[in-house]
């Protein structure tokens, strides 16, 4: 008998089936009991009528239903199972950390991620993760829609690849190596090959920051393209992948996702300040001045999206290029959603010249990028791109107080297991 999954029984009514999956709970009553079954596609009842055969059964043990499908509007899906046989794949006999049953998870987060293996089982934590799923598959369709390629890159390399700071340094055969701190240099690089790339990969920064939305290792969704004006064709073609992993998640989930405008409106970093009540020679945006801007951008614009643009050159990595019109300020943008950045992104220097100057004024050596200069070197076009943070999207988009809520595994300044 081939095993079905509990949101198909319903296509099966008085038919003998096979369910597989995990004992979410049992509901014992005084002349029947009722097995509740988890499986990868949700719940179903499970009813007997024997009270007493539900003794061994433990939650999160592993089993094998063979039943009849019964109508019951008031079952999960409009459908339970009867005349249950029961093979049990395998028992818990250790007691449980938490609960799983519950609509909430009563554990602390930290408990949770100590027994990850068990908290991600809860249908609020899948759901999160389902999400991200939907967002990464959003994102390729969209890009690919837009003639982008993907492509991998190392995470392991020479040199930092935004400053020397915040970089985990590691043992290379003898000598140094870091982990990437994202796929920067080779997603340009790669734009003199296709010129329009992308990539859903690991980065890693080894900032000691033990906050709800910075970990040590995340999810980056990349794109880079060429042959662009400025910034701003980044920014719309942003706009349109944000609207294609929109999409998806709806489709996928069915998640109650917010509406990405046609075109998101936008706010240079000068007149953001004010908005946020920042002094005028602040060189970045506080927590406090993003949630600022996302409150203005809802009420004055009724857009959960904001984009911040020209930031000052000081903050931006050396090829960010800059404003022609006033070298201070970049064709460098942020995306805020619902009041945090959750991409970063821009127009980059696309001349040899322009580098060579660029890193002679940050004191930095050609030699150490030679491999990356010889891109600029042998010719490319005006191009930019941008980098999501996966984890900040989807904790905004499921209203979790801590991106480690919705990230499977989380790394940060404490954590390095499970």
């Amino acid at each position: 008998m081939q095993r079905i999954l509990s949101t198909d029984l319903a296509a099966h009514p008085y038919e003998k089936v096979l369910v597989e999956g995990w004992v979410h709970r049992v509901r014992r009553l005084k002349s029947v009991a009722f097995l509740i079954l988890r499986d990868a596609a949700g719940l179903a009842q499970v009813v007997l009528t024997d009270p007493a055969r539900a003794e061994a059964l433990t939650e999160e043990s592993v089993v094998a239903v063979t039943a009849t499908v019964t109508p019951n509007p008031q079952a999960p899906g409009g459908v339970e199972l009867t005349g249950p046989e029961i093979r049990v794949h395998a028992a818990v006999d250790v007691p449980l950390p938490f609960e799983l049953h519950r609509p909430a998870l009563t554990a602390g987060l930290p408990a949770q991620l100590d027994h990850a293996a068990l908290a991600l089982r809860h249908p609020a934590r899948r759901t999160a993760l389902r999400i991200a799923a939907a967002a990464t598959a959003g994102f390729r369709s969209a890009l690919e829609a837009q003639r982008f390629v993907e492509i991998q890159t190392p995470k392991i390399v020479e040199s930092a690849t935004e400053s020397g700071a915040n970089v985990f340094r590691l043992d290379y055969f003898g000598r140094p190596a870091y982990l990437a701190q994202s796929p920067q240099f080779y997603k340009q690089m790669m734009v003199g090959v296709f010129e329009r790339v992308y990539e859903v990969g690991p980065v890693f920064r080894a900032e000691n920051s033990d906050t709800a939305r910075h970990l040590t290792q995340y999810t980056s969704l990349d794109a880079e393209m060429g042959f662009i004006t400025d910034h701003r064709d980044v920014m719309a073609a942003l706009t349109r992948t944000l609207a294609g992993m929109v999409g998806e998640i709806v489709a996928r989930t069915g998640h109650e996702t917010p509406e990405v405008p046609a075109e998101i409106p936008a706010v240079h970093f000068a007149e953001a300040l004010t908005i946020a009540g920042a002094p005028a020679d602040e060189p970045d945006l506080a927590p406090a001045h993003e949630r600022a801007l996302g409150e203005w951008a809802r009420r004055e614009h009724g857009s959960e999206f904001v984009f911040v643009t020209g930031y000052p050159m000081r903050k931006r990595p050396f090829y960010t290029h800059p404003d022609p019109a006033d070298p201070t300020w970049s064709n460098g943008f942020d995306l805020l959603f619902r009041g945090l950045e959750i991409v970063t992104g821009g127009q980059r220097l696309h001349r040899y010249a322009d580098y060579e100057a660029a890193l002679a004024k940050t004191g930095e050596p050609l030699a150490a990028y030679r491999g990356y200069l010889d891109a600029f070197r042998y010719g490319m076009p005006p191009h930019g791109g941008w980098a999501i943070g996966l984890e900040r999207l989807v904790a905004r988009l499921t209203g979790a107080a801590n991106v480690r809520e919705v990230t499977a595994f989380p790394r940060d300044p404490h954590r390095v297991t499970p």
